[in-house]
């Protein structure tokens, strides 16, 4: 495996150029890219919602902390 490693600058719609006359036209290559900027400055546009907000939004699923904390006593019951 070869590496080859460039600074370069994010353009605009976050496209990442990689030129260097080493590649071998046609080869297929695998991209990496490591930012220097901290998460939190990063576009939060992708990020999956926090887990707070979509426990409980499923058919048959718990409503409240109430309904779990019974359904967990009523099993912890079962098993005495």
């Amino acid at each position: 495996m070869v590496s080859i490693r460039k600074r370069v600058r994010v353009q605009p719609g976050g496209v990442v150029s990689v030129q260097d006359a080493s590649l071998p036209e046609g080869a297929e290559a695998e991209v990496i890219v490591l930012l220097d900027e901290p998460a939190e400055r990063l576009s939060r546009t992708d990020e999956l919602p926090p887990l707070a907000r979509i426990v409980g939004s499923g058919s048959g699923l718990f409503t409240s902390a109430e309904e779990v904390d019974a359904h967990l006593r009523k099993l912890r019951d079962e098993w005495d």
